[in-house]
């Protein structure tokens, strides 16, 4: 059963069915332009709170996303993110892992790329993989799977537990609206680099990936660290909600500027003097 949060849905650990939830939900919002109000706001806290993660440098975000071909993984990060100090701001893609990271355990590339105390780090696509694509094309089976729950639900306690926070967003959209994405990467040329044959075929596993996500949400969540599920058919609300998520989390930290420092103060007779002496050059 999911929970309502917000304009989301929230999962929670108890079993959700994807079809239940509506990719084309917008709430209360009936257009872009409805939005925007609501957007500055969060647009205006955002921009105060993240330069009290980066000068604190004692706490980091990591926010997952996950979503199938055509989600709006890319789009909704850059989108949102943009609007912060890109200082502050470490976002990685992974795609299928390198000769190195296969030598290594599954967990091993995702650790390196959490970014440092004081930054916000985004993952398009993330640790998940390997227990999504890995299951529905046979490379690992179902005690594989459950072990890695297990697994997965460890290191995101430890991460908790050594001060980085972890929020994980999954962009929910409609088999229909991905279709429509794959036509229009081919029928405009501009947008042809976007086009992967593979998204083809792994359209074809559609319902294999919905059960496996499903599988996901039910045992790598809880109440403490849930899977936020977005409606994203419609971009304009999918970056309201992702944004709403964002903020609320940066809000919930607790964030502050670090303590003065009086000894500072001593420096200033010394600054001041030079600058009178620039003023009469």
């Amino acid at each position: 059963m999911s929970k309502s949060s917000k304009n989301w849905s929230l999962a929670t650990g108890d079993s959700i069915t994807l079809q239940d939830i509506d990719p084309g939900y917008t709430g209360k919002y009936k257009s872009k332009e409805d939005t925007e109000p609501e957007k500055a706001e969060l647009t205006d806290t955002f921009e105060k709170l993240q330069p009290k993660l980066f000068a604190s440098g004692k706490k980091s975000v990591l926010f997952v996303f996950q979503g199938m071909d055509c989600s709006g993984k890319d789009g909704v990060i850059n989108k949102v993110f943009s609007i912060s100090n890109p200082a502050g701001i470490h976002i990685h893609s992974f795609k299928a892992p390198t000769s190195e990271e296969l030598s290594h355990d599954y967990l091993w590339r995702a650790h390196q790329n959490v970014a440092g105390y004081g930054y916000i780090s985004a993952f398009n696509r993330s640790y998940y993989e390997d227990v999504l694509i890995t299951r529905v094309h046979g490379q690992i089976d179902d005690d594989t799977a459950k072990q890695r729950f297990k697994q997965i639900n460890h290191f995101e306690k430890m991460l908790e537990e050594n001060n980085v926070r972890v929020v994980k967003i999954f962009l929910h959209i409609s088999k229909e609206f991905q279709l429509k994405k794959l036509i229009d990467r081919v029928e405009k040329p501009h947008k042809n680099w976007k086009f992967d044959e593979g998204d083809l075929q792994e359209r074809k596993y559609w319902d294999d990936y919905q059960r496996c996500y499903e599988d996901v949400f039910k045992h790598c969540a809880s109440e403490q660290h849930p899977w936020h599920i977005i409606p994203a058919d419609n971009r304009w609300y999918r970056d309201l909600a992702v944004l709403q998520i964002v903020v609320r989390t940066l809000e919930e930290m607790d964030l502050a500027y670090p303590d003065p420092i009086p000894e500072l103060q001593d420096h200033l007779p010394d600054m001041y003097a030079e600058l009178e002496k620039l003023k009469k050059k």
